[in-house]
């Protein structure tokens, strides 16, 4: 629970999840601000698992309508890191032979974008280079 806001954007009283805080409160110190400061307060399994940062996590859970409902008004992203949400939408989780999996995928992705920008600037290239018209050859021996 926040207790002093100090110069990032958390409300006092406001319960924010101690990963987010912490990575706020760094990069509040690294701009020079003033940073916030916390409470720890042990939560029950409902409010734990509706403050989670995926809302499919937390729709799963309790209270479906009212987390999709807010996800979609706010435009909410669901980056799918975690077990649960993997599950729920039937992908490899990220933990053991999905995780590598996924990091496989991931870095194939990367070169196929390499590799796919580099095929349009060469054909760029070749589209660009100057085309020489054949010269025909006048027939031996004059006008006939």
């Amino acid at each position: 629970e926040i207790t002093d806001g100090g110069d990032t954007t958390f409300l006092v009283g406001e319960l924010i999840d101690r990963v987010e805080f912490d990575e706020v409160n760094a990069q509040t110190k690294k701009d020079g601000g003033k940073q916030a400061k916390f409470l720890p307060v042990l939560q029950g399994i409902t409010k734990a698992s509706l403050q989670t940062r995926s809302f499919i996590s937390a729709a799963s859970f309790q209270e479906t309508t009212r987390v999709l409902t807010e996800a979609a008004v706010s435009g909410k992203i669901d980056n799918l890191v975690g077990l649960k949400e993997n599950v729920i939408v039937g992908r490899p989780i990220p933990a053991g032979t999905g995780s590598i999996m996924n990091n496989f995928r991931e870095i194939a992705a990367s070169r196929d974008e390499v590799l796919s920008a580099q095929q349009i600037e060469e054909a760029e290239e070749i589209e660009a280079e100057p085309v020489e018209a054949p010269v025909e050859e006048a027939p031996a021996g004059g006008a006939e």
